[in-house]
């Protein structure tokens, strides 16, 4: 479950099974949106699994609150299929009921009515990287750790970089639903000190990682996870090298869009409802999805299904040429690819391809 804002969408509220998403009033949290159903697991082998982002089912008061996340979970404890372990997460309950019937049994626990939900919705998303005042006086600095990997290479000493911030200035510590840190409480003046270790050891600021890099992450996948079915981890940040030199020749390196890579359908890096997402299909090979956006409150669409990995990043330069030539103001990479669905970006990929190959 997560708790979220709706200008600030950083715990993926609609990819939880439980999600309350504060409704405010100037710095007043006067009530929640009760959501319910979202999940990313799907077993490969099995057609009844699929992804599926939360739905909106009630508005309550924050007294109301903890009455109504308890009628959830009675709910799914009485009516979640506890004889198939592929299909007993809630998502599938509101699947086969529905919002309304969902909605109405929840009520039944609950002992009366539920209002409709806020029509707030989330409409922001801060990664937190980088430093920000924490409204006491005091600092945290968010540090942007790629695909969650803490260690030491022969280029950036990152774990002992870590353990001398701890032991030196001993700050408050909060991992992110990106994988990154938060060190907390850090005074005013021990701000350069806390860059000086970092720089010390090779380690980049957050400010100094491209835009793209800073929105990715990826499962662990081999050789850590059992279920893998192929890399993930140390695939990805290759895969953004090559990604961060085509946005930069079509002046896109600014832009802001996810991108999710998983070694198998299990999703556990959220593939399902970002801009991008790269998913394990077989040794070496990934189904493409784009579609979702960065506010995850959508799934993504099959844009390509076992594409090997060292084809993943020219099929998505020709996304992101299409993407510079035709967007609409302010449409997100995201919008666009669902405005265009999949037949169409492919056409005119392979259009763009042909024309390459004809002038080369």
């Amino acid at each position: 479950m997560a708790i979220g804002y709706t200008f600030d969408n950083c715990v993926d509220l609609y990819a939880n099974d439980l999600g309350l998403l504060a409704i405010t009033r100037g710095d007043e949290i006067i009530g929640y949106n009760l959501l319910a159903g979202g999940g990313m697991g799907v077993t490969p082998s099995a057609k009844k699994t699929f992804p599926a982002v939360a739905k909106r089912i009630c508005y309550v008061t924050p007294e109301e609150t903890m009455k109504a996340v308890e009628a959830v979970f009675k709910v799914q404890r009485d009516y979640g299929n506890r004889e198939d372990r592929k299909v007993a997460r809630l998502k599938y309950v509101i699947a086969n009921w529905g919002v309304e019937k969902f909605k109405a049994k929840v009520e039944e626990y609950y002992g009366g009515p539920l209002a409709d939900p806020d029509p707030a919705d989330v409409h922001g998303h801060n990664d937190h990287m980088g430093w920000d005042q924490q409204g006491d006086g005091r600092w945290f600095y968010g540090l942007n750790v790629e695909n969650g990997r803490i260690k030491d290479t022969a280029e950036m000493r990152l774990k002992t970089a870590i353990r001398e911030v701890c032991t030196t200035l001993r700050p408050t510590i909060r991992l992110t639903a990106h994988q990154s840190i938060l060190f907390g409480d850090i005074a005013a003046d021990s701000r350069g000190q806390l860059e000086s270790i970092l720089r010390s050891h090779g380690v980049k600021l957050s400010e100094e990682i491209s835009t793209v890099r800073r929105w990715s992450m990826a499962c662990v996948a081999w050789p850590t996870c059992g279920l893998s079915i192929t890399e993930s981890e140390r695939a990805l940040p290759g895969i953004i090298d090559q990604i961060e030199v085509e946005l930069a020749r079509l002046g896109l390196a600014n832009e802001k869009f996810t991108i999710r890579m998983t070694g198998c359908p299990n999703g556990c890096a959220r593939p399902y409802n970002c801009d991008v997402g790269l998913v394990g299909k077989s040794r070496g090979k990934y189904t493409v999805f784009l579609g979702g956006r960065l506010l995850g409150d959508r799934l993504n669409f099959l844009y390509k299904d076992m594409v090997p990995e060292e084809e993943v990043a020219p099929l998505l330069g020709h996304v992101f040429a299409y993407f510079k030539q035709d967007r609409q103001s302010e449409e997100t990479l995201g919008d666009f690819c669902l405005r265009k669905g999949a037949e169409d970006l492919a056409a005119w990929a392979d259009s763009r391809t042909a024309s390459l190959a004809a002038t080369a």
